[in-house]
């Protein structure tokens, strides 16, 4: 995969991944969800919200993997 492209992906999941934290920091610290706040509890948008979310979870997980897997086979 292009260097350059899975640099601006790792970014864009991470990003997604901290949106995702600091509702839940905001959910267990003052019991408020901003997702459902903005877009109506568990409307259509909330839901593919939180899948994107999740999707971009397992994302930066998988591609987080990967980079170790290339580090450790360069001796980085």
């Amino acid at each position: 995969m292009n260097c350059t492209f899975t640099n601006v992906l790792k970014w864009i999941t991470y990003g997604a991944v901290l949106i995702g934290a600091l509702n839940w920091g905001l959910i267990g610290a003052f019991d408020f969800n901003l997702v459902s706040f903005l877009f109506g509890d568990m409307s259509t948008i909330t839901r593919i919200i939180y899948s994107i979310v999740g999707l971009c979870a397992i994302g930066y997980f998988i591609l987080s993997i990967r980079d170790e897997m290339e580090c450790s086979h360069y001796n980085c």
